[in-house]
């Protein structure tokens, strides 16, 4: 098994991609709010805050800023993922390995992170979560799609309701994406 070794920053910012198991599935928006109460009951144990965020039907993109000399991103995926998990009808196949680990084989077993090294990363990967819908033909406006802290954005004045971002698909693999 490889061993995962994540470059950790006590209070940094991170940029995540998680996906679902199944690709081809809406779980994420069609059961948003238990999603939403993932989130928040987490956010109430081990607080973070949320920089961007965008869930999208089969995965979801977010910058986090942890509390200072805090860098235990980890644990709070693993409890939001159980947090959704538990609170989601049975309604999935699973293999004989996830039956035997007793997984419900919603999710693909780890994420993608990227530690946020200075403002001009920072601006590439809020961008890039909030052009998401966009990129994968969800919307033609951003601001049609109604999961997404690009609302938040916009009604703070830093983006305006037409933007469309400037990100460039030809580095998709840089976000965690392939394909």
């Amino acid at each position: 098994m490889p061993d995962y070794r994540r470059y950790r920053v006590p209070g940094g910012t991170y940029f995540f991609t998680v996906n679902l198991l199944e690709r081809r599935l809406d779980t994420l928006v069609r059961h948003i709010d238990l999603l939403r109460a993932a989130v928040r009951a987490t956010r109430m144990a081990r607080p973070f805050h949320i920089d961007a965020w965008v869930v999208l039907p089969d995965h979801m993109h977010c910058v986090w800023t942890l509390p200072p000399g805090d860098d235990d991103y980890s644990n709070r995926w693993k409890v939001i993922k159980i947090r959704f998990v538990q609170a989601l009808p049975r309604t999935e196949r699973r293999s004989k390995v996830r039956m035997a680990k007793a997984e419900r084989g919603i999710w693909q077993r780890r994420f993608w992170e990227h530690t946020i090294r200075n403002e001009t990363d920072y601006a590439r990967h809020i961008d890039y979560v909030h052009w998401n819908p966009i990129k994968h033909g969800l919307v033609q406006r951003l601001a049609d799609w109604p999961y997404s802290s690009f609302h938040r954005y916009m009604k703070s004045g830093l983006y305006p309701a037409n933007w469309a971002g400037n990100v460039v698909n030809e580095e998709c693999n840089e976000f965690g994406e392939y394909g």
